[in-house]
């Protein structure tokens, strides 16, 4: 039992299957299984990086966003902000520690 796309019932139907579904029961459920999917995405695109998997992770985090009450527009233009602003994490800086310099000892 895991979330699937919204297609996936009519898919299997049409390919002479049967299924039995259901929708989720309320938001903490949708968040919940959502969770779970954005694992299992990302474990499969570690396997097989392509841009199908990418799209599956995508996918998930635009209905995260979306049941969020946020707008994906809005979203990716933070993440441009903070990659201007911060970085991004494309050269594997790891942080290991940190030192009070108004500190002594």
């Amino acid at each position: 039992m895991k979330l699937v796309r919204d297609y996936i019932p009519e898919i299997i139907e049409e390919d002479g299957r049967s299924c039995y579904w259901r929708q989720v029961s309320d938001h903490a459920e949708h968040l919940q299984r959502l969770k779970l999917k954005i694992i299992e995405e990302a474990d499969e695109f570690i396997e097989n990086p392509s841009c199908e998997e990418a799209a599956d992770m995508l996918e998930v985090i635009k209905t995260f966003i979306d049941i969020s009450g946020l707008k994906f527009d809005d979203v990716i233009i933070a993440a441009k902000d903070k990659a201007i602003t911060r970085g991004s994490f494309k050269e594997g800086i790891v942080l290991e520690r940190v030192y009070d310099r108004t500190k002594s000892g």
